[in-house]
């Protein structure tokens, strides 16, 4: 997604190792609109009963909270790479045995250590990674599910065109200047395709307000 700051932004940069990028984003979230109708359209797709949820990209651990308030008997992998929102995350659950919070840069491979998943999802961080990595990363996804298993992922997608993007820009309140360079979107058209080129079932986007999209398939 895209955060406000004070510097401009310099083009083909990833800001999420800067501090002040990841507390400017958190900063300003719950303005984004129509952001909360998408965790909660997420939400009515929670499988009734999950026993382990892993979390990509978890940032200061929002999504696997709302998860956790769902299912709380599950146990939850939560990862990022930013420091800053690894430590947000780590104090969020200090008192909660069943998440482990974990440093993962999604540019990386998944560890098979890990083990399987009932639900995998993910809010507004794979669209920093290439595509040729979202695709690979959504395979991975695939292994990793345990049969029947769901993914969600809640994201920030490619507009049609230009002007589409930059009216996105300026109903978040953001000029072309100061989008966040470390946005490498994808099409919803194609990452559903994706999806099914990989074998997820029931692939569809249930949920879309102009560049957010909530993408999800199953695995048989």
């Amino acid at each position: 997604m895209t955060a406000s700051d004070a510097a401009p932004n310099v083009a083909g940069t990833n800001r999420w190792v800067d501090v002040e990028h990841a507390r400017a984003y958190l900063t300003n979230r719950d303005s984004i609109p129509f952001r909360a109708e998408g965790m909660a359209v997420l939400a009515e797709f929670v499988p009734a009963e999950v026993g382990r949820v892993l979390d990509l990209g978890t940032g200061d651990g929002i999504l696997m909270e709302l998860i956790r308030d769902l299912r709380p008997a599950g146990h939850g992998v939560a990862c990022d790479f930013s420091d800053e929102m690894l430590g947000r995350a780590s104090e969020r659950f200090a008192d909660d045995d069943l998440v482990d919070v974990v440093r993962q840069d999604l540019d990386d491979p998944l560890p098979t250590a890990w083990g399987s998943f009932d639900l995998v999802v993910s809010s507004f961080a794979i669209h920093h990674v290439s595509d040729a990595r979202k695709r690979t990363l959504y395979g991975e996804v695939f292994d990793r599910l345990s049969p029947g298993g769901t993914f969600l992922n809640l994201e920030h997608v490619a507009s049609v065109s230009p002007a589409l993007h930059d009216e996105f820009l300026a109903a978040i309140g953001v000029t072309p200047e100061r989008d966040d360079p470390s946005n490498q979107l994808a099409p919803v058209a194609d990452q559903l395709g994706w999806f099914r080129e990989i074998g997820f079932a029931d692939v569809d986007c249930h949920w879309k307000w102009r560049e957010l999209a909530l993408l999800a398939g199953t695995r048989p």
